[in-house]
């Protein structure tokens, strides 16, 4: 009987060909292209890949571990859906995270480390000026990463990173309000201001204020939405209402 070994060479191209097809589905979860609740269909998701099932069924594994996907027994994987409370319960947790890491980065910030969110910043603000809802949204992610990757705690930026994930399958809306933008940035000028003045104390109450802002704009956001109508059962998806959140 011939016993067929697998060589560390095709361990290797496995296990890298699976992080492309997670990195891949990730984006079509995030992206809203498999919506929220939507079973991840391994045998579909190769063929259109263009991949063995093995790539696609590691990939989905290491997505239930990250929180975007859910493993039903005898059912299979599904894309995480998240409730109103679950959505503030993460907002909570990212209070905690970012006053954390707006604390650290204070305790260590030189105008070196600081430059990319200075940057970011002017970005920023022409963004909201020109009510640009996706660049901001785009913007503000970057600004959230660099804080986090100043902050110089990885584990911490991981958890930070994930939670956000999680918020993107509660609700992308369409348009921010201006005002929202307005709010949110001004809040980013703010940590950057304790920052820059090495204020540990200010940075983390502004890091903390900042996501704070973002929750209640969220609440907000969601309690206008249960004031609309809703869709009749079995109406199409709009696709008009699918967007992000602002600030936070």
């Amino acid at each position: 009987m011939t016993t067929s070994l697998t060589s560390p060479l095709e361990i290797v191209r496995t296990r890298s060909l699976a992080s492309l097809v997670a990195q891949e589905i990730e984006r079509m979860i995030l992206s809203g292209t498999i919506a929220p609740g939507e079973r991840l269909n391994e045998q579909a998701l190769a063929v259109r890949l263009g991949v063995s099932r093995g790539p696609v069924r590691e990939a989905v594994r290491g997505l239930e571990r990250s929180g975007l996907v859910v493993a039903v027994v005898n059912q299979g994987s599904y894309v995480r859906k998240m409730s109103p409370d679950d959505a503030l319960d993460v907002y909570d947790i990212r209070v905690a995270l970012t006053g954390h890491a707006a604390e650290r980065v204070a305790t260590r910030a030189t105008s070196a480390l600081l430059a990319p969110m200075e940057l970011l910043l002017q970005e920023l603000t022409a963004a909201e000026r020109a009510d640009d809802a996706a660049g901001y949204y785009a913007l503000n992610l970057k600004f959230h990463a660099a804080l986090f990757e100043a902050a110089g705690n990885p584990r911490a930026a991981r958890l930070y990173d994930d939670l956000g994930k999680e918020l993107h399958l509660f609700r992308r809306r369409a348009l921010l309000q201006p005002e929202n933008m307005r709010q949110s940035n001004a809040e980013h000028g703010a940590i950057l201001d304790a920052l820059r003045r090495r204020d540990s104390a200010a940075a983390r109450a502004a890091g903390e204020t900042h996501i704070t802002g973002g929750r209640a704009r969220f609440a907000a956001s969601h309690s206008t939405d249960q004031a609309q109508p809703q869709q009749a059962a079995g109406g199409g998806h709009d696709a008009s209402r699918d967007a992000d959140e602002p600030g936070g």
